[in-house]
């Protein structure tokens, strides 16, 4: 998730729209909502993309790349076990006279341990519903969804699969090593970190809860002001060549936490090239930044150029000298 998003949800809105969920929802609304979620989460299972993009919202189905990519890049983890639905909300904003620039729905009592918050920009208005559905297994994952009603039914307007555990590790473990690597001083492992927590604590960006409320100001406290992004790259100088670095990841490949650095390159289409380019930047990072040894098994090297080539590859701490 983007730093724009995680101070947007700190932010108190100045009007909440409505929100329902638990003994609040009626039978009827919530057994729509839900058989319509359960029927997606079936449709991304068997890969049905085309039953998915005409079942949505003609926003979303007019582009529905996105979706798409996702849908069949996280099949495997969501057919690993059945899924159970672990909350559902109805958003009510059908009242409202035009798009809402960010619409804020709370959930609950305001201020109790308990509630959660939704922060959507630019909807337009309508009712809308939100589901968590969970899939337990080797790879645990959260898909959820966002459905709009139009026409009598629960159409789809938003699709975000998110894995629960990275290498073998939930959300809580990340935590944990965030704050013990900020006590040492290592601010860019704390914040890699702090971000990987996020993303599996957090089913989706634009939701608050008190935890994510509390690890949101965390990250705030401590964000290094060097953190590379594609309007502001972080500028790394190796011998005979200067590249902007626009973003810092963490990845995992073959169940190590890694940390993939994206650059830009003249000519990334050219492999031996690319290839020693991916080499002088890791190096050039790691050097930089010595704690980065502490925090990952390996480095990704990502060159991308202007002509839209991109050339990968890696290199194992133990190996970069």
């Amino acid at each position: 998730m983007g730093l724009p998003m995680l101070m947007a949800i700190i932010g108190v809105p100045a009007l909440a729209q409505t929100c329902f969920n638990g003994p609040d929802l009626e039978a009827p609304t919530r057994n729509a909502i839900e058989s319509a979620a359960r029927r997606y989460f079936d449709m991304s299972v068997h890969g049905d993309v085309a039953g998915l993009k005409a079942s949505a919202i003609p926003a979303i189905a007019a582009d529905f790349t996105s979706i798409e990519q996702a849908v069949v890049s996280n099949k495997e983890f969501l057919a690993g076990g059945q899924p159970e639905i672990t909350a559902t909300y109805l958003l009510d904003a059908s009242q409202a006279k035009a798009t809402l620039q960010r619409a804020d729905f709370y959930c609950g009592i305001y201020n109790s341990p308990d509630r959660v918050g939704f922060f959507i920009p630019n909807l337009p208005p309508g009712r809308y519903a939100i589901v968590f559905q969970k899939v337990a297994g080797k790879d645990p994952a959260t898909l959820t969804l966002i459905l709009q009603e139009m026409g009598g039914a629960w159409k789809l307007a938003g699709y975000y699969p998110r894995l629960s555990m990275l290498g073998g590790h939930d959300g809580q473990w990340y935590l944990n090593k965030a704050r013990e690597f900020k006590s040492k001083g290592q601010l860019h492992n704390a914040w890699l970190y702090y971000l990987t927590a996020w993303d599996l604590l957090a089913p989706v960006d634009f939701m608050s809860t008190p935890q994510l409320d509390k690890i949101a100001d965390e990250m705030q406290a401590m964000h290094p002001n060097d953190v590379p992004g594609t309007s502001s790259p972080l500028t790394l100088a190796t011998p005979g060549r200067i590249f902007k670095v626009t973003e810092l990841m963490p990845v995992t490949i073959d169940g190590n936490f890694d940390l993939r650095v994206r650059y830009q390159t003249p000519d990334a289409a050219n492999p031996g090239l690319a290839y020693q380019d991916n080499l002088a930047v890791i190096k050039a990072l790691v050097a930089r930044y010595p704690e980065l040894r502490d925090g990952f098994y390996a480095v990704v090297g990502r060159a991308v150029d202007d002509s839209g080539h991109e050339y990968g590859s890696i290199l194992p701490m133990k190996d970069i000298k």
